[in-house]
């Protein structure tokens, strides 16, 4: 995360795009196909669309919790190889790593298919091992990582003020953005993530990735704890933000508490959550989950309090699939169709709402009413491979929901090809040229139109906005991209 303003790279990556776009018109060889011309017009209609609206001259106020850790990012095939694991000859799950065969399986399981998935190792000693040879991998970056760290520097680049909960060295807070405070404990020697990272067409022994994404593994002995909870919430009462952001909370995955342990931090991460102001709107960031109990505790202690949510292809028929009282979804597919996410996040809304009016039917309080028990769900963001997807109710606090879809699109390809200037010889589209709104028989089919590439419709009590994403083909990294693509369109929103 570099420091400086988020304004001069918002104004002239855009404007450095549109040069782009236009030095690959004019000096496009004869031959090149109407894919490219295609690419150019969307590339700069998303641009339009991005730019249509701004932030005001006073900076939003954004408080992100929590937790943070080191990412040490590697090429995953290259570091399994270094340690001398071959490849399994049994893709298995895994909801935590015990062995390096558990290892092998659990990566092989994912790294097909190319879904992402996020892993705690029980093992110290195998742990420790993949680290050193981390270290030693040509090639290896080191970053700040974690949910909050990311999202916060992405909305600090962006133009806002950002308090941020979480626990940091005294080296890493040094390289934070002037624009975020950080409210949590100094550590010594923070908690390292291993993002094993690889490209769309990587081998490893008999087995090919289908696309690119990351499997993360962890040791991770701070942030399962909230570490930074409490001094978050006390400098939370005097920063008044206008938007409060809750993620990492997938640290508590799998990992050995004390009975009851884990229901106390959540029970009070809740009461936090419960006692922001009205006015202040409650985003919580999906992750990997695989542990059904933690999954029940969310349900029950932490979504409820949140009037948005963000996730990916993964994630939606997670989450879905807890609401519809079935098991965890590990593996979904990784290249869902528009009408599959459509149907998917209509059902996830209208669950989630039907569980608010439940609750405050049950205990006899008007859903309105300033004593209603938690918040109805008002925003939902879905971001996959190929494309982006939005509800947000009408009438809600929820604005520009057009140029926020499209601002999350080019986020995306910013942040994987590592340039805040958009490349379209780098970037493909993979979204279908037409897609149905719904899986129901009959339903309206709408064209991807390269002047007008996000599509908006209203329906019941919302407003529903699809945008096709600039595919990077040169990828940089992969890890942090849900992070980056959830920050840049809740922005425009505030």
């Amino acid at each position: 995360m570099e420091r400086g303003s988020g304004f001069s790279f918002m104004k002239y990556g855009t404007a450095a795009s549109l040069a782009m776009v236009l030095l690959a018109y004019w000096f496009r060889p004869p031959g090149e196909s109407r894919l490219d011309d295609r690419l150019d017009t969307v590339l700069s209609s998303l641009l339009r669309a991005e730019s249509k609206v701004g932030i005001n001259n006073a900076r939003p106020r954004v408080a992100i919790g929590l937790g943070g850790c080191v990412d040490i990012l590697v090429d995953g095939v290259r570091l399994l190889n270094k340690i001398g694991l071959p490849p399994t000859d049994q893709p298995l799950h895994h909801d935590y790593i015990e062995n390096a065969d558990q290892l092998a399986q659990s990566f092989a399981y994912f790294f097909v298919p190319g879904a992402a998935a996020e892993r705690f190792v029980m093992n110290n000693t195998l742990f420790s091992q993949l680290v050193e040879a981390s270290r030693e991998l040509p090639g290896n970056r080191w970053s700040i990582g974690g949910n909050a760290p990311v999202m916060a520097g992405r909305m600090a680049t962006e133009g806002c003020d950002v308090l941020l909960g979480g626990s940091f060295s005294p080296d890493f807070a040094d390289v934070l953005s002037q624009h975020i405070t950080v409210a949590g404990n100094v550590v010594e020697e923070p908690d390292i993530h291993l993002i094993l990272e690889y490209p769309s067409g990587a081998t490893w022994g008999q087995y090919t990735a289908r696309r690119a994404n990351r499997y993360i593994v962890h040791s991770d002995d701070h942030n399962p704890y909230l570490a930074s909870l409490q001094d978050f919430e006390d400098k939370l009462q005097e920063f008044h933000p206008d938007l409060l952001v809750m993620g990492g909370l997938q640290m508590m995955d799998s990992f050995p508490f004390r009975q009851g342990e884990r229901k106390t931090l959540l029970s009070r991460l809740g009461n936090l959550l419960s006692s922001s102001s009205p006015r202040t709107g409650v985003h919580f960031e999906m992750a990997s989950f695989v542990d059904e109990g933690l999954m029940g505790d969310l349900l029950l202690l932490v979504l409820p309090n949140a009037d948005s949510l963000g996730m990916n292809e993964q994630e939606l028929p997670n989450l879905l699939s807890l609401l519809r009282g079935s098991n965890v979804t590990v593996l979904s597919d990784p290249n869902p169709r528009v009408a599959t996410v459509l149907d998917q996040m209509r059902e996830l809304y209208r669950l989630v709402n039907q569980r608010y009016r439940n609750a405050n039917e049950d205990s006899g309080v008007d859903a309105n009413a300033a004593a209603a028990k938690g918040r109805p769900l008002s925003r939902l963001h879905v971001h996959t491979l190929a494309f982006q997807a939005m509800i947000v109710t009408r009438g809600s606090q929820w604005k520009n929901t057009m140029s926020a879809v499209a601002k999350a699109s080019l986020t995306a390809n910013r942040h994987v090809c590592g340039s805040p200037d958009i490349d379209p010889s780098k970037a493909r589209l993979i979204m279908d040229e037409s897609f149905s709104v719904s899986r129901q028989e009959g339903s309206q089919r709408i064209p991807l139109e390269e002047t007008r590439p996000v599509s908006c419709w209203d329906e019941d009590d919302y407003e529903i906005c699809v945008a096709p994403n600039l595919v990077c083909t040169d990828v940089y990294q992969t890890a942090g991209g849900g992070d980056n693509i959830s920050a840049a369109g809740l922005v425009l929103q505030i």
